[in-house]
C-alpha cells in the first residue's frame, strides 16, 4: 500500500493566506490562457509554465533542456523547471487580490456563518459586502454603536457633525467585515452566550445555541474568523481545468478558465485604479466587481444572476464541480470506470452448469489479453511482447489454444444494471462459446431479474490472486443460493422447468398400463421405451437400498419414479426411519413444491449439493416440458356458456338501484358502492362458471395450476369477463368490460381499460426512480453498520409477538423469532427448557417454541447492542444468505438498505381513499414505506392514548370529544376532528399507546409515549404491512438496522459537567459513556432527549463529514466541517472508497489484512503480468510517437 494511504483519519479545515500562499507555485498575473499561433502557454498566465510544470515530460519551454538527463533543472532563460508533465495535475497557483473578498460559502450559506458570529442578520451583511451600507467599525464619539449599518447620508452627516472625533471609524466591503471578524474575542463571546442561554427561551434560545455552535468551532478548531475573508485566491493546476484543440482549430476549454480570467481581469483593473488614485466611488464599484467575480468562481448562482457562457449556459463553478450525481463525489469518487470490462446482450445457456457462464470467444481475447501475451511468450510462440501483441490481435489460430488454457479456473464477473441488491454482481466460471452475446445460466436470472429480450449485462475480470479467490469462494453463483431478503431460495426454477416437472409427477387415472408391477426402475423404463406405459401411468416397482436388499414394492407414477432419480433421498418428506423404502417426492411437484425442495436441500446438504440438484430440476424440467409438447391455444379458451345468463342478471340488479336512486332514496354514493359490488359478485361467479367447465388437461389450467405462467385472474380475463377497471385516481370506474380477450373488446370498452394500462406504465417508471432514491437514502444511513464484534454483552432485549392489523394477521411468531439470538432461557408451562440464553434460534427451535404456546420472546437486537461500532453477531443472529451465524465483518447495514429497497420497485405507490372520508387519504405502498422512514408527520394523522384508562365519549353538536381517565384519577381530554373515524367505544379501557382514531400515528408521539422500544416495533409493522400486503417477505432485522439508525441521536438539554453544547445532537453511545464516567467521578451527568431523526437528515448528521458530502446539500456539508476542523476517521465504507482505500468490511477489515504469512517461495506470476501490462502500455506509447 501505497504511504499516502496510510493515513487514519482526514481533517478539514479553513485555509489561511498563509497556507494558501505555500501551496503556490507562482502568481498568476495574466487572464491569457495559450498563445494561439505557438499553441505554448503565455508566461504569468493561467497555463504558465513556469508556474505549473511543463506541457511535455522533461522539457522546457523555450527547448533548451529536452531528456531525462536534465530532470530538477530549472531553465535560465524561460524558467521552466525539467519534470515530468504530470505535475501539472498537482501544482497550483494563487492570485493576489488587491481587495479583500468574503468567501460566498461563509456569508450565503443557511444559516450565515459570518452572520450568526457578528450577530448580524445576512440581508445586512450584504448590504456591506457589496457596498450598498458602511459599518460602525468605531463609534468614538458619534453615538452610534459597533457593527451598526448606516447608510451614505448617515455616514457624512456623522463626519460633518463630529469634526474633531478622531476616533470614529466606518468602513464597506470584505475590507470591513474582516476587521469585524478579527476584533472578535473568541472566548469573551463564548462566556456571554453561555450566560445568555441560561436566562433564555424561545426562539431567543435557538438563535443563541446556534451562535454558541459557530464560536465554539472556531474555538476548538484552530481557525481564526478572519479567514472567511480571502486576500488571496488559490488557482487550480491547468490540467484539471484543461483547454483542448477541436478539429476546425477552435478551442474547447473549461468554465473554469473563464471564471478565472474574469477575476484576473477585474483584479488588474482595480489595481491599476488603486494605483491612478482614481475616486472613491469608481474604486467601490471595481471592488464590488471583483467580490461578484469570487462569488461566481466559487458558487455560480448562489448570489443574483448566474454568469452564463457562449450559448446562455450557467456557467459550472468550483462547487458545481463537487455537486450532484454529475459532480466529483458522486461520479469519479464513489464509482469509477475500470479496465478488464466488456458488456454484450444475454443469451439463455440451457446446456450451462450452475456455476458457468458462456464467455464470448471475441470478448475473451480482448479481455485476457496481457494473459495470453504472457503465455504466448513463455511457450516461445513470440519472442517478445510486442510480437506476441500482433498475433493476438490478428487472430492467429494458436492463439486460441493458449486462451483456453489462460481462462480455465479464471473467474469473471457478471454485473446486471440495476444492481439493485448484492446478488446483482456474481462470479462465474467462463466457458468459450461462439458469436457475440453472453451466455447466462437460466436459473441466475432471478437474482440478477435479467430476462432474454435484449437485456445486456457487463462483464469484468478479478485480476489479483486475491479478488479472484475472494470471486471463488464469496461470490459465485453456487454460493448465492439464499436470497438476502428473507433467506428463501432465490435461484428456484420457473416457467419450463416447473412446467416438465409438473408433467413428469402428474398421475392421470387410467393411462396405458395402470397397476404394472416392476422388478426394478430399468425395467420400468423398457416398457416405457416399447409404450407398454406412460409418465403419468400409476405404476408398482420394487425398490431395493443395496444390492442383497429383498426391497419392497412401492406404488408411484413412472414419472415420479424418473424424477426421483435425481432428488436426494432425505429431504424430511417421508420419515426414513420407519419407512426407507418410498419415494421422497410423491406428491405434483408445481412451483411451490420445487422451491421448498431447493430449501431443504441447502438447509440438509449444503450450496454444492443443492446446485447439482438445481441443475438436475433444470435439466429434466426442459426436457419434458418439451417432451410433453405443452402449448398454448385459442381453443383451449372455453367460455363458459351461462356467461351471458350471469351478466343479465346482475345488469337487472343494477337497473333496480338505478331506479331507487332516481327516486331519492339511496344516496348516489350508495348506489355506486352497490353496483360496483354487484359488478365485482357478477366477475367471481363467471370466473367459478369458467374454472368448473376447464378439465384437468386443459393446457392452460395447466400452466397456471402447476405456477409455470399465468394465474387465475389471467384465465378470467381471456375466457370469463375483463370486469371492473380503475381510473388513474384509482376509483373504480362503474361501468364493467364484459367481455374477455377471446371475443374482442367493444370500442368503449377498450377506452375503459385504457385508463388502468397508462397509468400502470407511468407508475412503474415513477416508483423505479422514487425506490432508487429511497435505497440510496438508506445506504447512505446504514453504510457503516458492520458487524465488528462476537458478543457486546448487552443488557437491553426486544420482544418479539405476533404482529396483527386489527384481525389481520401481519407476522406470525415463528417468522419473527426463526435466526435471531434469545436474551434469556425460553421454557414452556411445565417448565421444560426450550431454548437457552444467547442461543441462535433455528427452525426447530423455533417451531417448538410456537407449538409450546409461548405468545412472547425476548431476543437480542441491534437496537439495544451495545458494540463501540457497528453491531455484534450476537445481537444480530444468523446471516440470512448463508443460514449460518453472521460473521464479523458482514455490511449488514447495506444488506438491509439493499434488501428493503430492491423490492420497493414491485410496491405500488398509489394512496387510498378510505370510504366517506372526503380528502383524508391513508398513504400505502412505497410512499408510505418512503414516509416512516423519513419519520414524516403521516397524511390521515390518527389520535394516541398517552396513558392506559377508561374512555369517555362526550358528544358535541359536530364532533366527539375523547376523554381517558387513567387509575389514578388523572383525565386526558382529546378533541378529535370532524370526520375521524373512532376506533374506541365509551367504557373501552385502553392501554398507554392505543390509537384512537383511524389513520397513522405518527412516528414522534410514538416515540413520546411508548419510547425507542416502542417506536421501532411501530416503523417494524408498519412497513411489514406495505410489503406483506404486496406479497414480499422481508426479515425484521433489515428494518431493525434502519430504525436503529435513525434512533441514534439525542438532544442535550443540559450539558452538566460535559462539553456538549445545550440544544445539539450528540450520539447516544458516547454520551452514555461520558456520563457514566462522569458519575463514577460524582460529577453531574449531561440530561438528553431520544431523537428520531428521518433518513435523510441522518444521513447528514452523520460523524463522517465526507460520506455526507457525497450524499447531498455538498457545499452546506463542507462549509460546516472547515469550519469546526471536523476530522473524518474513516470508519465507513463510503469514506475509504472516497479516498481509495480498502472498505473496512469483509475481507478488507484490519483482522483479516494484518495477517503475516510465512512462505518460502512466492508465485512470481502476478509480478510478471504487472510487468507486461507496463511493457504493453510502452510499446503502445511508443508506437504512437512513432506515429
Amino acid at each position: 500500500m501505497s504511504e499516502l494511504t496510510q493515513f487514519d483519519g482526514m481533517r478539514m479545515k479553513i485555509a489561511s493566506p498563509e497556507k494558501i500562499r505555500s501551496w503556490s507555485h507562482g502568481e498568476v498575473k495574466k487572464p491569457e490562457t495559450i498563445n494561439y499561433r505557438t499553441l505554448k502557454p503565455e508566461k504569468d498566465g493561467l497555463f504558465c509554465e513556469k508556474i505549473f510544470g511543463p506541457t511535455k515530460d522533461y522539457e522546457c519551454s523555450c527547448g533548451k533542456y529536452k531528456r531525462i538527463r536534465y530532470k530538477g533543472v530549472v531553465c535560465e532563460k524561460c524558467g521552466v523547471e525539467v519534470t515530468k508533465s504530470k505535475v501539472r495535475r498537482e501544482r497550483m497557483g494563487h492570485i493576489e487580490l488587491a481587495a479583500p473578498v468574503s468567501h460566498i460559502w461563509y456569508f450565503k450559506g443557511i444559516p450565515s456563518k459570518m452572520g450568526l458570529l457578528l450577530d448580524m442578520s445576512p440581508r445586512i451583511l450584504e448590504k456591506i459586502l457589496y457596498f450598498a451600507s458602511y459599518v460602525v467599525i468605531n463609534p468614538g464619539e458619534s453615538g452610534l454603536s459597533v457593527k451598526q449599518e448606516i447608510s451614505e447620508t448617515e455616514y457624512q452627516e456623522t463626519i460633518e457633525n463630529n469634526p474633531d472625533d478622531q476616533e470614529f471609524r466606518a468602513a464597506m466591503g470584505a475590507e470591513a467585515v474582516r476587521e469585524l471578524l478579527s476584533n472578535i474575542d473568541l472566548e469573551k463571546e463564548y462566556e456571554i452566550l453561555m450566560k445568555e442561554l441560561e436566562d433564555s427561551t424561545g426562539q431567543k434560545k435557538v438563535r443563541i445555541s446556534r451562535r454558541l455552535e459557530v464560536v465554539d468551532a472556531f474555538m476548538t478548531s484552530g481557525n481564526r474568523p478572519e479567514w472567511m475573508i480571502l486576500d488571496v485566491l488559490p488557482v487550480m493546476p491547468p490540467e484539471l481545468r484543461p483547454m483542448v484543440q477541436l478539429e476546425g482549430g477552435r478551442f474547447a476549454t473549461s468554465d473554469l478558465n473563464d471564471l478565472y480570467r474574469r477575476v484576473i481581469n477585474r483584479n488588474n483593473r482595480l489595481k491599476r485604479l488603486l494605483d491612478i488614485g482614481a475616486p472613491e466611488i469608481i474604486v467601490r464599484n471595481e471592488k464590488r466587481m471583483l467580490q461578484e467575480a469570487v462569488d461566481a468562481l466559487i458558487d455560480n448562482g448562489r448570489r443574483g444572476r448566474a454568469v452564463t457562457g457562449a450559448s446562455n449556459r450557467n456557467m459550472k463553478s468550483l462547487s458545481d464541480l463537487l455537486k450532484g450525481k454529475s459532480g466529483r463525489f458522486r461520479q469519479n469518487l464513489l464509482g469509477k470506470r475500470v479496465d478488464y470490462s466488456g458488456r454484450s446482450v444475454i443469451v439463455v445457456g440451457p446446456d450451462l452448469k450452475f456455476n458457468q457462464c458462456g464467455l464470448p470467444q471475441e470478448m475473451a481475447l480482448e479481455l485476457f489479453k496481457p494473459f495470453i501475451m504472457n503465455k504466448v511468450v513463455d511457450r516461445g510462440m513470440a519472442h517478445n511482447l510486442k510480437s506476441a501483441k500482433k498475433m493476438v490481435e490478428k487472430k492467429d489460430p494458436r492463439v486460441y489454444d493458449v486462451l483456453e488454457e489462460v481462462i480455465k479456473d479464471h473467474p469473471v464477473l457478471l454485473n446486471r444494471a440495476p444492481t439493485l441488491h448484492r446478488l446483482g454482481i456474481q462470479s462465474f466460471e467462463p466457458v468459450l462459446v461462439e458469436g457475440k452475446a453472453i451466455k447466462l445460466h437460466p436459473l441466475a436470472c432471478n437474482a440478477f431479474n435479467a430476462d432474454f429480450d435484449g437485456d445486456q449485462m457487463a462483464i469484468h475480470l478479478p485480476l489479483s490472486n486475491e479478488a479472484q479467490i475472494e470471486a471463488r469462494l464469496l461470490m459465485m453463483s453456487t454460493n448465492n443460493i439464499l436470497g438476502l431478503k428473507d433467506g428463501k431460495p432465490i435461484t428456484t426454477p420457473s416457467q419450463d422447468m416447473v412446467l416438465g416437472a409438473y408433467y413428469l409427477t402428474t398421475i392421470k387415472e387410467g393411462a396405458k398400463g395402470e397397476g404394472m408391477v416392476f422388478n426394478s426402475t430399468n425395467e420400468m423404463k423398457k416398457a416405457l421405451l416399447t409404450g407398454d406405459v406412460e409418465y403419468q401411468t400409476r405404476v408398482s416397482v420394487r425398490v431395493r437400498k443395496n444390492s442383497e436388499d429383498v426391497g419392497k414394492i412401492v406404488e408411484s407414477s413412472v414419472g415420479r419414479f424418473i424424477y426421483n432419480e435425481g432428488i436426494p433421498q432425505d429431504l424430511g418428506y417421508v420419515n426414513r426411519k420407519d419407512d426407507p423404502y418410498s419415494l421422497e417426492i410423491n406428491q405434483v411437484a408445481d412451483s411451490g413444491v420445487l422451491k421448498d425442495i431447493v430449501d431443504r436441500c441447502f438447509r440438509r446438504h449444503g450450496n454444492i449439493k443443492t446446485a447439482e440438484v438445481l441443475d438436475y430440476i433444470k435439466q429434466t424440467g426442459y426436457k419434458y416440458s418439451t417432451l410433453s409438447g405443452l402449448t398454448v391455444s385459442m381453443a383451449d379458451v372455453n367460455i363458459p356458456k351461462e356467461k351471458w345468463n350471469i351478466i343479465a342478471d346482475a345488469d337487472n340488479e343494477v337497473d333496480k338501484y338505478e331506479k331507487l336512486y332516481r327516486r331519492g332514496l339511496i344516496t348516489d354514493d350508495e348506489r355506486y358502492e352497490k353496483v360496483i359490488d354487484i359488478w365485482r359478485e357478477t366477475t367471481d361467479k363467471v370466473t367459478e362458471a369458467l374454472l368448473t367447465d376447464l378439465r384437468d388437461d386443459n393446457n392452460i389450467k395447466i400452466f397456471a395450476d402447476s405456477g409455470a405462467r399465468g394465474s387465475t385472474n389471467q384465465i378470467r380475463q381471456l375466457g370469463g369477463m375483463r370486469g371492473l377497471m380503475s381510473q388513474a385516481d384509482g376509483k373504480t370506474i362503474e361501468i364493467p368490460v364484459k367481455a374477455n380477450f377471446r371475443e374482442g373488446l367493444s370500442v368503449q370498452e377498450y377506452f375503459i381499460s385504457s385508463h388502468g394500462s397508462r397509468k400502470g406504465l407511468t407508475d412503474t417508471a415513477l416508483r423505479t426512480a422514487d425506490s432508487g432514491y429511497l435505497t440510496r437514502r438508506m445506504v447512505d444511513i446504514s453504510q457503516d453498520v458492520i458487524v465488528t464484534e462476537d458478543d457486546c454483552h448487552t443488557d437491553g432485549y426486544v420482544e418479539a409477538y405476533e404482529f396483527k392489523d386489527g384481525n389481520e394477521l401481519v407476522e406470525n411468531l415463528y417468522t419473527r423469532i426463526v435466526g435471531r439470538t434469545s436474551f434469556e432461557d425460553i421454557k414452556d408451562s411445565d417448565g421444560e427448557l426450550l431454548c437457552s440464553k444467547d442461543q441462535l434460534i433455528d427452525e426447530d427451535t423455533a417451531e417448538k417454541i410456537v407449538a409450546a404456546g409461548v405468545k412472547k420472546v425476548k431476543l437480542r437486537s441491534v437496537l439495544e447492542c451495545k458494540a463501540e461500532h457497528g453491531v455484534c453477531a450476537k445481537c444480530y443472529g444468523r446471516n440470512l444468505a448463508t443460514g449460518k451465524p453472521v460473521n464479523i465483518g458482514e455490511a449488514v447495514g447495506i444488506i438491509a438498505a439493499q434488501s428493503i429497497g430492491e423490492p420497493g420497485t414491485q410496491l405500488t405507490m398509489r394512496t387510498f381513499h378510505s370510504g366517506g372520508i372526503a380528502g383524508v387519504g391513508i398513504t400505502s405502498g412505497l410512499p408510505r414505506v418512503e414516509e416512516l422512514f423519513e419519520a414524516r408527520k403521516p397524511k390521515g394523522l390518527a389520535y394516541i392514548a398517552e396513558n392506559s384508562g377508561t374512555v369517555t365519549l362526550i358528544q358535541n353538536e359536530k364532533k366527539t370529544d375523547v376523554e381517558i381517565e387513567s387509575e389514578d384519577g388523572y383525565v386526558q381530554k382529546y378533541n378529535i376532528p370532524f370526520g375521524s373515524r373512532l376506533l374506541v367505544h365509551d367504557g373501552d379501557v385502553v392501554k398507554k399507546g392505543d390509537q384512537l382514531t383511524e389513520g397513522s400515528l405518527d412516528p414522534h408521539d410514538v416515540l413520546a409515549v411508548l419510547g425507542k422500544v416502542g417506536v421501532q416495533n411501530y416503523i417494524t409493522k408498519e412497513v411489514q404491512k406495505v410489503y406483506r400486503i404486496q406479497g414480499v417477505e422481508i426479515d425484521d432485522r433489515h428494518i431493525e438496522v434502519i430504525a436503529r439508525q435513525m434512533l441514534k441521536k439525542v438532544k442535550i438539554d443540559e450539558s452538566g459537567d460535559t462539553e456538549f453544547l445545550p440544544g445539539s445532537l450528540q450520539e447516544r453511545r458516547e454520551v452514555n459513556a461520558i456520563n457514566e464516567k462522569l458519575i463514577e467521578e460524582g460529577k453531574r451527568p449531561a440530561e438528553y432527549t431520544q431523537e428520531l431523526l428521518g433518513i435523510t437528515k441522518a444521513s447528514l448528521a452523520t460523524d463522517s463529514w465526507l460520506s455526507a458530502a457525497s450524499f447531498q446539500e455538498t457545499t452546506r456539508v463542507l462549509t460546516d466541517a472547515s469550519i469546526k476542523g471536523k476530522v473524518d476517521d474513516l470508519m465507513g465504507l463510503k469514506e475509504n472508497i472516497i479516498i481509495g482505500k480498502l472498505i473496512p468490511a469483509g475481507t478488507g477489515m484490519k483482522r483479516y489484512n494484518d495477517v503475516e504469512i510465512d512462505y518460502e517461495t512466492k508465485e512470481l506470476e502476478d509480478a510478471q503480468i504487472a510487468m507486461n501490462i507496463e511493457a504493453i502500455e510502452e510499446a503502445e506509447n511508443e508506437e504512437q510517437m512513432q506515429k
